[in-house]
């Protein structure tokens, strides 16, 4: 058998990517201090939600593709670049929503301070 790659010192391994069911590292944290996996556990409602919300942007992107291949007028093809932007933009703002009320929450509780830093870079990001 094939040894993980992926597994750490710890012994963790990260999620299988697309697994919808997984609520933590293999070696049941939600962080690891030693290979530095983060997870963000989610109830299945929630990961439903925002996995729909990705696959209508997906969707769109493929629509536009479409457009391109139907050599559609360079305005309909920019109005739904605009959708997509708008779609993604919302996407980013429910993810770091989330991520300030736990996350963060949790880390400034626990006394990490530097926690804060980080949220205002990935604000920055999504501006």
């Amino acid at each position: 058998m094939a040894q993980n790659t992926n597994a750490s010192s710890c012994g963790c391994t990260p999620p299988v990517p697309g697994s919808l069911s997984d609520s933590g590292l293999s070696c049941g944290k939600t962080s690891c201090q030693a290979c530095h996996h983060k997870k963000t556990p989610r109830s299945e409602a929630e990961l439903r939600n925002l996995k729909n919300r990705l696959n209508r942007i997906s969707g769109q992107l493929a629509g536009i593709g479409r457009m391109l291949d139907d050599n559609r007028y360079c305005g309909d093809i920019l109005t739904q670049v605009a959708a997509v932007e708008s779609a993604l933009q919302s996407f980013g703002y429910i993810i770091l929503k989330e991520h300030m009320e736990t996350c963060v929450v949790e880390e400034v509780q626990n006394g990490n301070t530097q926690i804060v830093e980080e949220a205002f870079e990935l604000m920055r990001k999504l501006k």
